[in-house]
């Protein structure tokens, strides 16, 4: 971060992190009563721009074995690992027993500083950059808790700090607000779109259908005519390559968890390069109709996210936190799972049939046994026609939303970053 500081105003300095602050000062004992509650903040529950979204209340005896950081009034959470999340933010009144993750590192700031002034320059782009730049992996990337607090910051005059703090206190506000109103908005297009899936992917297209009872609670009844089988008499499967950090940034087209998460259909090309042998790409290959799943999390609600495979990526192998579904030929019309696998109650089944230790984790054989509502291939045609179709008219008013969402925020974040580092007149 020194680079973008280079030009500080005069009786500005830069300093690492670690001299201005402390990190990971309390961690709760083993000796804890195992009755004792705790307020537990996991990765998923912090956003750069949202702050603490929620905290899970849960006894001691529960609580994941992650569950160790203390966390104090004042301090800043800063994720290391799945560092492209950004989850960063400052507590400013933390209940007595606030614990978080050890995938976050608690930073707690000296006298020396005004702690939100040193949380707006936690989720400032320059120092958001130095720390997904300097994590290490590319499927699951993390930086150690020393290199992040060796990350340079800016320290003016503490009056200069605390007036810097109070403006963007303000004005961020108001930036929220506009957002807060358009995702909003976004949520209640999310949830038509997955109501229209668990409709059509359950109960089919026609409302006069007779009905059967499927035999599982989270299912219901599904359409007389239709087959509710395991997801294993469907495919075969096949978890992703293992291979050394050193192997990615070039060679062939790679397919990342995020691009498996982040997208009901595969990009067309991987997001990354990795140097895969011929034997590699031929075990781990990205084939039309192929269905992926993230295997492993921190939660259970981020496992077996799914994304299908459109066309064939040549060459092309996928991460280790992904498995891979090949389905047997004309069983499986790959528009129609697209949608299959996405629908939001299939959470009943994992949750119920997964066991959390320090990460959440997917096995095959798990995947397999996921029933599967199975209509005939004809109808699974028609229902992916059915849900293009409606995806296809709530496209332009998410766009719009979510054009304005990223505007404001490209806006806000430039804000915090000028502020922060002496740029904007009046705040010097």
């Amino acid at each position: 971060m020194k680079g973008a500081l280079s030009e500080l105003p005069d009786g500005w300095f830069h300093r690492p992190l670690k001299f201005v602050a402390s990190y990971n000062d309390e961690v709760l004992s083993e000796k804890t009563d195992p009755e004792e509650e705790i307020e537990y903040i996991e990765i998923s529950d912090v956003s750069l721009t949202e702050g603490v979204k929620r905290t899970s209340n849960m006894e001691f005896d529960g609580a994941p074995s992650r569950a160790r950081r203390v966390v104090r009034s004042n301090d800043i959470l800063i994720s290391t690992v799945r560092t492209y999340l950004k989850a960063i933010s400052n507590v400013s009144d933390a209940p007595h027993n606030l614990i978080a993750s050890t995938g976050f590192c608690v930073v707690r700031p000296s006298k020396k500083v005004d702690p939100k002034f040193l949380g707006w320059v936690a989720k400032s782009e320059p120092f958001v950059g130095e720390v997904v730049s300097r994590s290490v992996g590319v499927s699951y990337p993390a930086i150690n808790a020393g290199d992040l607090v060796g990350i340079d910051v800016p320290v003016p005059p503490i009056e200069i700090q605390e007036k810097i703090a109070a403006f963007l206190d303000e004005k961020t506000a108001q930036i929220d607000g506009l957002i807060e109103k358009k995702r909003a908005l976004l949520e209640r297009l999310s949830e038509k779109r997955q109501a229209l899936i668990t409709q059509a992917v359950t109960k089919g297209l026609n409302p006069n259908a007779p009905m059967k009872d499927s035999g599982i609670d989270w299912l219901g009844q599904v359409p007389q005519h239709w087959e509710v089988k395991p997801l294993k008499f469907l495919g075969r499967f096949q978890n992703g390559i293992s291979i050394g950090g050193d192997s990615f940034g070039s060679g062939y087209p790679f397919v990342s968890y995020g691009d498996v998460y982040n997208n009901l259909s595969l990009p067309k090309e991987g997001s990354g390069l990795v140097e895969s042998s011929k034997k590699d790409r031929a075990l781990y290959s990205v084939e039309g109709g192929d269905v992926f799943f993230t295997r492993t999390s921190e939660t259970v609600e981020e496992i077996a996210i799914s994304s299908v495979c459109v066309e064939t990526i040549p060459d092309a192998v996928f991460a280790g936190f992904i498995i891979r579904c090949r389905p047997y030929p004309d069983v499986l019309d790959v528009g129609f799972a697209k949608y299959c696998f996405r629908n939001k109650s299939l959470r009943s089944y994992f949750v119920k049939e997964m066991n959390l230790v320090t990460r959440a984790s997917l096995g095959q054989t798990l995947l397999g046994n996921l029933p599967v509502a199975l209509p005939p291939m004809e109808t699974q045609k028609e229902i992916a026609t059915y849900l293009d179709a409606k995806f296809a008219d709530l496209e332009e008013v998410e766009t719009n939303a979510e054009n304005s969402v990223r505007l404001l925020s490209e806006y806000r974040a430039a804000l915090i970053s000028s502020a922060v580092a002496g740029k904007l007149d009046g705040l010097q």
